[in-house]
This record gives structure tokens, C-alpha cells and sequence, in this order.
């Protein structure tokens, strides 16, 4: 069985609530633009910040119905048991392993994705940022739960959790902004 202290299980919870509340945006975003013609989303500022051309991507239904709907699913999973963790409920271990199976998965799909929007699509949606941002914070913490103790490469993986996590974020940004850059440039 695994405990969670306050310091796991607190921003568990709010990476949880804030990747679902992204994720629930989108979801009624797409909806709106799919049953009000000429509804333009809330986060469509411009050519470049445009949840639009994002929404309107194959991209954004990889397995045929809109990309938030796992978003959905998911984070409410995490937000359950992060609630869990918070009032001091300790789960099996291979409950650990299914979470951070599942949360490795959306890292890989967030990987994805940022490369799909920054050189396919040429558009960012605000909202997608925030799931690329909570996620990859997210695994970092089931990491550090699950592999506690560990030996060997998990060991390794845990203590340096938190510098490949930051490490993704640089390279994503660094990204972002050079495929960006002249978009950048004029707005600043």
C-alpha cells in the first residue's frame, strides 16, 4: 500500500482540477462550434493563438471523437483519487502503476501533440497548454510515489523526476518559441 503526505496529495489534487477544468473548456468549446455556426471559442485570439484551427485538426479526435473527452475522463479519475490521497486513504501499488502508466501514455500523447501544433497545424490553443503543462507534473508526482525506495534506473528516474520535468518544459518552450518566433517578436 501506498501513502500520499500533504505534499503529494495537495498538488495532485490541483493539477487534477485544473487539467479537468482545461479540459471540460474544450470539450464545450468544440461543442458550441459544432452546433452554432460561426461560433468562434473563447480562446481564439488570433491566427496563431487559435483553439479553432486546433479543434478543426484531425489531430484533435485521434481516436474519432474530440480529444477532451479523455481529458475529461481521466483527470476526474486523478481528481477522485487525489481526494483519496488528501483525506489519508492508502491504495495498492499497482493501483500506483495503472496511474502512472496511464499518466506516462499522456505524456507521450502531449509529445504529440505539442509537435503537431507547433509544425502541422501552426496554431496553439491555451487550454491544450494547460493539459501539456499539469500532466508531465502530474507523472512527476506518482514517479516519486511509485518509485520511493526503488533501486536501480527507477531510482534514478525518481530522484531526477522533477529536472526532466523541467527539462521537457524548457525544450517545449524553446520550441514554441522558435517555431513562433516572428509571431513573438511583433506581439512584444
Amino acid at each position: 500500500m501506498i501513502a500520499a503526505g500533504p505534499r503529494s496529495a495537495w498538488p495532485l489534487l490541483l493539477g487534477a482540477l485544473i487539467g479537468w477544468g482545461a479540459s471540460v473548456t474544450l470539450l464545450v468549446e468544440k461543442f458550441k462550434s459544432l452546433t452554432e455556426p460561426g461560433y468562434k471559442p473563447m480562446c481564439t485570439i488570433d491566427q496563431t493563438i487559435s483553439c479553432t484551427t486546433v479543434m478543426d485538426s484531425k489531430t484533435a479526435s485521434m481516436f474519432g471523437f474530440p480529444n477532451p473527452i479523455i481529458g475529461v475522463v481521466g483527470f476526474s479519475v486523478f481528481v477522485t483519487v487525489a481526494v483519496l490521497l488528501v483525506v489519508g486513504i492508502s491504495l495498492p501499488r499497482w493501483f500506483f502503476g495503472g496511474m502512472w502508466l496511464g499518466l506516462l501514455l499522456g505524456v507521450c500523447a502531449i509529445g504529440y501533440l505539442v509537435w503537431d501544433a507547433t509544425f502541422e497545424i501552426h496554431a496553439l490553443c491555451p487550454w491544450c497548454m494547460v493539459v501539456w503543462t499539469v500532466t508531465p507534473a502530474m507523472f512527476a508526482i506518482v514517479t516519486g510515489l511509485l518509485f520511493r525506495g526503488a533501486r536501480g534506473p527507477l531510482r534514478i528516474l525518481a530522484e531526477w523526476r522533477w529536472t526532466l520535468v523541467a527539462i521537457g518544459y524548457a525544450v517545449i518552450v524553446l520550441i514554441v518559441y522558435l517555431q513562433f518566433q516572428s509571431y513573438w517578436n511583433d506581439k512584444f
